[in-house]
């Protein structure tokens, strides 16, 4: 039997993020170089990305490349940048069969030009997919949302644009990269490792945080399946008590 058989379809997380991690150690594990890791990573993308569709999942944001990944060795980015056009190439097929919308956020304009245009091509031709919306974390860092977010605000202000009373939780998600998403709700991430890493640190402010041990080339669907049954067996509190919660 599938976990996925013990999952209430009616309590789905709308939102999901994940932290892909553990590539370079399984490619370790397997006594190959880091890239055979970020390879094999991309069939637990896929497995991923397919059963949230068929659960019915509305949002998956993936942390794909984030900023400081620019300081690792100039051939693994090289490799990196090469496969997410690659992998952007080999996946349509997935994308229309499943109705899956692709987006990004992050600093895309400083990726290199030719995975700028496969990215490009790839969102225009699913904009119209009425599925799961996929969204890659590409050259994106938490520090680097909001540093651009506060300087939009301030410029604004600068400008007479916008008053510094005008400044609210609101002024500042609608600023965001994922101004068109809701926050997730249940944040994933890989390899054993109990930390956010600079990823969507506003947008996480209320979600359930789930830590595996299994690696990110390992993780398939019953591992997402355990990590939706975990998340329906928490108390979604949102600073109330569990008495309130309960009436309602």
């Amino acid at each position: 039997m599938s976990l996925s058989d013990h999952i209430d379809k009616n309590r789905l997380p709308e939102h999901i993020a994940i932290i892909m991690d553990g590539n370079g150690r399984w490619a370790q594990l397997h006594g190959e170089m880091r890239i055979f890791g970020h390879q094999n990573g991309v069939s637990a993308v896929r497995a991923t990305t397919e059963a949230c569709a068929e659960l019915g999942v509305r949002f998956l944001t993936l942390y794909a490349f984030s900023t400081e990944n620019w300081a690792r060795p100039q051939h693994e980015v090289d490799a990196l940048m090469e496969l997410l056009v690659e992998t952007i190439r080999k996946e349509m097929g997935t994308l229309v069969e499943n109705r899956i919308r692709l987006r990004a956020i992050g600093n895309i304009s400083s990726l290199p030009a030719k995975c700028q245009r496969e990215l490009a091509e790839a969102i225009h031709d699913t904009h119209h997919h009425k599925g799961l919306t996929l969204i890659l974390a590409l050259n994106y860092s938490s520090r680097w949302e909001l540093t651009e977010v506060m300087k939009k605000l301030a410029l604004n202000v600068q400008d007479g644009l916008l008053s510094v009373s005008d400044i609210t939780e609101t002024t500042i998600a609608e600023a965001l990269d994922t101004s068109d998403y809701p926050d997730p709700e249940l944040m994933i991430r890989t390899s054993g490792e109990q930390r956010l890493s600079n990823y969507l640190l506003w947008q996480l402010a209320y979600a359930e945080l789930y830590f595996t041990p299994v690696l990110w080339p390992d993780f398939d669907k019953e591992d997402l399946y355990q990590a939706i049954v975990d998340f329906q067996k928490r108390e979604r509190r949102f600073g109330k008590t569990s008495e309130q919660v309960k009436v309602i």
